[in-house]
């Protein structure tokens, strides 16, 4: 059977590259429109499927439609549910049979959105991935698995709301930023912060230590390197 969606498969091509941004590159983009083809934002050229595919090997076919295998010359194998114990032995800590199929990982960045001066965000590489409940994530979140990631906090500027080295799970589909926190793009760093719409087609961002100031942005007049990178949905922290 295919696999689901064409952006996942993108997205499952582009971190075999060092980098999304070389990625992007490859294929002749920007890193945010290839970023739109993962999340079903926009639809890609066979241009861009074919130079993205011929890299790293990748069947142009099953690239484009999910159909047979991802990288050219392998066989295809039979399918196997991964919560068979003779497949698979995933059993939690008291040795108790797992169902993987009941859960979505969604890619852990080395990404630092910084509650303070900004963190860079170059390095696009996941480290690892994040075990979420599928229910939760498609019943509480109403998140579709494919737009979610994970990055980290740094600073103090939203002490007391998100604290330094908490993990934070973006969804990167809500841009269009009401009323909640998010991560935002600033000058080539991201920040994460406080955003409420006001009158007008502005934002204000806010951040919980007061010794930061407030800022607005007028979305009539954007500023050249700003943008609302993902709302969050959910934090982890270590006591």
């Amino acid at each position: 059977m295919p696999e689901s969606g064409i952006g996942s498969r993108i997205g499952l091509v582009a971190d075999q590259y060092a980098t999304r941004t070389a990625a992007a590159a490859t294929a002749g983009v920007s890193v945010i429109s290839l970023r739109r083809y993962i999340t079903g934002e926009q639809a890609p050229s066979f241009e861009v499927l074919a130079r993205l595919a011929m890299e790293k090997g990748v069947s142009l076919e099953w690239l484009a439609t999910g159909e047979g295998t991802m990288h050219r010359g392998e066989t295809t194998a039979a399918p196997q549910r991964h919560s068979d114990p003779t497949t698979c032995p995933c059993v939690d800590t008291l040795g108790n049979p797992v169902d993987l199929e009941e859960f979505v990982f969604v890619p852990r960045y080395n990404l630092q959105a910084a509650a303070g001066h900004g963190a860079s965000s170059d390095d696009e590489k996941p480290l690892f991935s994040m075990a979420f409940r599928k229910y939760w994530i498609e019943n509480y979140l109403r998140a579709n698995p494919a737009d979610l990631s994970v990055i980290s906090v740094k600073g103090d500027s939203m002490e007391g709301v998100l604290n330094n080295r908490d993990v934070i799970l973006l969804n990167l589909s809500d841009t269009q930023a009401s009323s909640g926190l998010y991560v935002l793009r600033v000058d080539g760093d991201l920040v994460v912060k406080r955003v409420q719409r006001l009158p007008g087609s502005k934002l204000r961002v806010t951040s919980a230590n007061e010794a930061y100031e407030p800022f607005e942005v007028d979305l009539n007049n954007v500023p050249g390197d700003f943008a609302v990178i993902g709302r969050v949905v959910w934090y982890g922290r270590q006591i």
